[in-house]
């Protein structure tokens, strides 16, 4: 066109922006060169994440998108390179490896938080090689965010430390011998049918988690059930939900419905941490509804800049403050246990009483189950003309809420059953690990089982005492469903084959109970599994895969509300625990820093070389103007000062 219609002459006389590429962290890369200074990523770091961690620096045409420092220090989501449109911030963990076109899309949800955000999987020859959550590949409930976890977390799919093969432990101490899948189903079915045989069913414990898929716990659970007939199964999840959905009293608000909300109470918890996109949309119900947050803390979190009401309690005191919200009575009590002011609970009712619109009451797994049951009657108790009260509970894990729909909440906890094992429970049958801290100071526990088979990704301190180890599908390599926060019920889909011999979970399950002599009859279809599922769980009722297709429009699980009934009994519970806390005690005072939950190293995470160096403090390298050919080197030894006093 300037050759056809233009002159040759240029009256732009500025020096180019020409900077070499370089990196601002260990996740974002920068290439100053194709920068049309939109501002779109300054305006995602402060409008959805609240940080200010990139800005434009410079005036007039030396203007450069930049960091405080030269480097970013921040929750390191991503999203400002998500929508950047010219590629001037790249993924630094995948840059390079492929074109974009090259890359199969498959649309899943993420296997971390119980956000359950909607994701594109790109693969390449078998190979899960990055992760997106463009618009032009899906619209989910989570648009273009995704949090750093969801984003880069992904290399322990391909990861080589990967459980290869089954792997038999043939006498107790011994070690753990590599087998085909059929020799290792009929000795844990020769094993456990001996067991039963001799000590009763609930000689054996099946335990499920909030990692797998509605499908893989529910047969889990018709294993125990229906094969077994234990009455000993549970989830690995750190706390149960059970009284809380046992006593529902209203629908479970939905992102959109937290995003448009009048008023947000949270008590305890942090999602800026642990729900991201959660922590997002009550940003932006204060920044952009207007809405009015309270936040009922024991730590001072980053969401309290954003609060119109900050009541700062002592720590382990949550349950004080259902009971000032639930009975007016044991406002004074809670008053002095919490270590606040009794009318800061009148200010705050005061809020919500005067509020028109959507009300959304938030909690974590930190209240007891008396408190649970309570905070769910809430919408009875605080209702109002011209206000909605909605529940948005927050559970750690993608699947909490499915585990609990699938059945898989027994008399006893996993923690419970570790303390049994040995004595009752003389065997069980694990899916994934038992976390850290259900083990710690319980690893003897397990050796003192005569038969542990354990279903998993990698080697772990439970595979360690296992004597069966079978190789687990990671959530791209199968299909299924997860159920988030929301309630929705959102499709997994299988984006690469299973690495080496694994399989998924569902389907261990089914081999095993064929060899047990039950056939459940799937047919090796997890489309089948679910609709027994929609036909034998209640809140699941109707729901089929073509019915989860769209993306845009996320179906919500019919959960039963309660009827409003008489609180007396768990009030009268929580008083008593209350009434035992003393009457003094320190108040942390000390906002955590950014990352502080988002960065720790877990079995996952621990895949990612850039999670070691964010984990150590997010160091500065000596330089960052690298050869685009080359990533920044992960050295976990690397420590930065603020670490090294911390440690």
């Amino acid at each position: 066109m300037t050759f056809d219609w233009g002159g040759l002459e240029e009256r732009f006389t500025e020096k180019k922006n020409y900077y070499p590429e370089r990196y601002l962290s260990p996740i974002v890369a920068n290439d100053p060169q194709r920068c049309i200074l939109c501002k779109r990523c300054t305006r995602v770091c402060d409008e959805w994440m609240g940080e200010d961690a990139i800005e434009a620096g410079g005036r007039g045409a030396n203007t450069v998108i930049g960091t405080y420092g030269g480097w970013l220090d921040c929750s390191q989501c991503g999203n400002c390179i998500e929508v950047c449109p010219t590629g001037t911030l790249l993924d630094a963990t995948y840059r390079h490896q492929a074109r974009p076109w090259e890359l199969a899309q498959t649309i899943s949800t993420c296997t971390y938080c119980s956000d359950g955000c909607q994701m594109s999987l790109g693969s390449r020859g078998g190979e899960l090689m990055r992760i997106v959550a463009r618009d032009r590949y899906v619209n989910g409930l989570n648009g273009e965010f995704l949090c750093i976890k969801g984003r880069f977390g992904h290399p322990f799919v391909n990861h080589e430390a990967r459980i290869r093969t089954p792997l038999i432990r043939y006498k107790k101490g011994g070690k753990l011998i590599p087998a085909i899948w059929d020799e290792a189903i009929r000795h844990v079915a020769q094993k456990l049918d001996a067991v039963v045989d001799e000590q009763g069913p609930n000689a054996l414990a099946v335990i499920g988690s909030p990692r797998i898929t509605n499908e893989a716990n529910y047969l889990l659970y018709k294993f125990a059930t229906e094969l077994v007939g234990t009455s000993n199964y549970t989830s690995t999840d750190v706390h149960s939900f059970k009284p809380f959905f046992d006593n529902l009293g209203g629908p479970l608000a939905t992102h959109r419905d937290i995003r448009y909300a009048k008023t947000i109470l949270l008590i305890g918890g942090e999602p800026e941490e642990l729900q991201p996109l959660t922590g997002k949309q009550m940003r932006q119900a204060v920044r952009n509804g207007g809405a009015k947050l309270i936040v009922i803390n024991s730590v001072p979190i980053r969401l309290t800049e954003q609060a119109a009401q900050f009541i700062h309690i002592r720590p382990g005191t949550e349950d004080a403050a259902v009971l000032a919200l639930a009975d007016d009575a044991n406002v004074a009590l809670s008053a002095r246990k919490l270590g606040v002011a009794a009318d800061e609970f009148q200010t705050l009712r005061q809020t919500i009483t005067a509020t028109q619109g959507d009300v959304v009451i938030m909690f974590t797994d930190e209240l007891s189950p008396a408190a649970q049951a309570v905070a769910a009657q809430l919408p009875y108790l605080l209702r109002g003309e011209g206000r909605r009260l909605l529940l948005h509970p927050l559970p750690l894990y993608n699947n909490s809420v499915g585990a609990h729909d699938m059945g898989l909440n027994g008399a006893m906890t996993a923690t419970q059953m570790l303390n049994a094992a040995g004595s009752g429970i003389r065997s069980m049958y694990l899916a994934g690990s038992f976390l850290p801290a259900q083990l710690q100071g319980r690893e003897e526990a397990l050796s003192k089982l005569d038969f542990l088979v354990v279903q998993e990704l990698f080697e772990s301190d439970t595979t360690a005492f296992a004597d069966v180890v079978l190789p687990a599908a990671s959530f791209a390599e199968v299909d299924g469903t997860f159920t988030n926060n929301d309630g929705f019920v959102q499709r997994v889909r299988q984006s690469i084959p299973p690495t080496n011999q694994a399989k998924a979970d569902w389907m261990i399950t089914a081999q095993l109970a064929a060899e047990l002599g039950m056939n459940f009859g799937f047919e090796m279809s997890a489309s089948a599994v679910f609709r027994e599922i929609a036909e034998r769980v209640p809140a699941y009722a109707g729901l089929r895969y073509p019915v989860l297709k769209d993306e845009s429009n996320p179906v919500q699980a019919k959960h039963k509300i309660a009827e409003q009934r008489d609180l007396a009994p768990e009030i009268n519970t929580i008083r008593q625990a209350v009434e035992a806390l003393p009457d003094d005690g320190d108040k942390i005072t000390q906002t955590p820093k950014v990352g502080h939950e988002l960065f720790k190293i877990g079995t996952l995470t621990d895949k990612v070389p850039q999670f070691h160096l964010l984990a150590a403090g997010n160091p500065r390298p000596d330089t960052v103007r690298v050869s685009p050919l080359y990533q920044i080197t992960v050295d976990a030894s690397l420590r930065d000062e603020v670490a090294v006093a911390r440690d």
